[in-house]
């Protein structure tokens, strides 16, 4: 692609062009297109499209499939706690919570690991080992849900159990850490399987962290870096140490970063699906108690009653994808604005 200054109309006879042109006016350029620029142009184009498309598809589907559910049950959908099919009792409410309940919490343990991740890839890893962190954090990304899951249920949860017993035994009186069975009965002579305390939302949250852990350390280490040099050396030769020049330069701008990236990991988290399922031990109950035994997430319920639902139970369970997916877009959506901005940012060279 070339790019042509095209002069304008000369006002006069005179032999310059530029004759009567404010200087400090832009000139216009004219672009003029290659045969494979304008190929390439239109490819990216229909792709574009082609994804806002399925994207709005999606949506409609969805939206579609959901209107008998909601002209049968109305708002009571929402609000019912209890998934009965059978005897016509379905509603999202519990399920709706134990997902933002597992959402946060591993939003909780992520945020504090991602940011001291991608501060100490940018700033204070060494030449040699920043790649490899780097390829580390990226090969992560890629390792399937049921891998974590399977970690997090055979190796994880038998030593879990164990700190959320004793979380629950000194800290109960929060009602986030209550759980209700006696808590002096030692969790070693309990059944197998730890039935009190397996399979809760905070068990799943930690499988989840790990999920959405690299997502947040990626989106967070890109801004960092794109911090303004100038300044970093500035705080650095005036006497400041590498943290005061991390909280002073590097937080400050890679602000908008931190923000987008844990709203980018907050709407994955929303959505994660088997290696939740593979955790929790369902459960349709409308609690704060986040290390009892017994939750259900949205994604989850759906994994496990798709298959052998029945026309009215369909309906229910894509009016509950639905609603999963109108959050999960808007949630993503704000996060890509957050981190457009924050890389729009000018650079200050000093």
């Amino acid at each position: 692609m070339s790019r042509v200054a095209v002069p304008p109309s000369p006002a006069s006879s005179s032999d310059d062009p530029w004759t009567g042109v404010d200087e400090d006016l832009p000139r216009p350029i004219a672009v003029r297109y290659s045969l494979q620029d304008k190929v390439f142009l239109q490819v990216v184009r229909v792709l574009a499209f082609t994804v806002l498309a399925i994207t709005s598809g999606i949506g409609i589907f969805l939206g579609i499939q959901s209107v008998p559910t909601l002209q049968h049950y109305g708002l009571s959908f929402f609000t019912e706690y209890r998934w009965l099919p059978s005897q016509d009792i379905v509603g999202i409410a519990a399920v709706l919570l134990g997902t933002i309940q597992v959402a946060v919490i591993a939003l909780l343990i992520a945020f504090p690991l991602s940011l001291l991740t991608a501060l100490y890839i940018t700033d204070w890893a060494p030449g040699w080992a920043r790649p490899l962190l780097v390829r580390a954090v990226d090969l992560m990304a890629a390792v399937p849900g049921i891998v974590f899951g399977l970690w997090v249920l055979i190796v994880i949860q038998p030593r879990a159990t164990e700190v959320t017993h004793w979380i629950s035994k000194y800290l109960g009186w929060i009602p986030f850490f209550k759980v209700r069975t006696d808590v002096d009965y030692p969790i070693w002579t309990q059944a197998p399987g730890y039935p009190s305390y397996a399979g809760s939302a905070a068990i799943a949250a930690l499988a989840v962290a790990m999920m959405i852990f690299p997502m947040a350390t990626s989106v967070m280490r890109e801004v960092f870096s794109e911090a303004p040099a100038g300044e970093k050396e500035a705080a650095l030769a005036l006497g400041a140490t590498r943290w005061a020049m991390v909280r002073t330069v590097v937080l400050p701008f890679g602000r908008g970063g931190v923000i987008g990236g844990t709203m980018l990991a907050l709407g994955r988290a929303l959505g994660e699906t088997i290696s939740v399922v593979m955790v929790i031990s369902q459960a349709f109950e409308i609690k704060p108690y986040v290390l009892e035994s017994g939750t259900a997430t949205i994604s989850a319920l759906i994994a496990s009653g798709f298959k052998e639902a029945s026309p009215a139970q369909l309906s229910a369970l894509l009016t509950a994808g639905f609603l999963l997916f109108v959050m999960t877009l808007v949630v993503n959506s704000m996060a890509a604005v957050v981190v457009a901005r924050s890389r729009g940012g000018g650079v200050t060279e000093l």
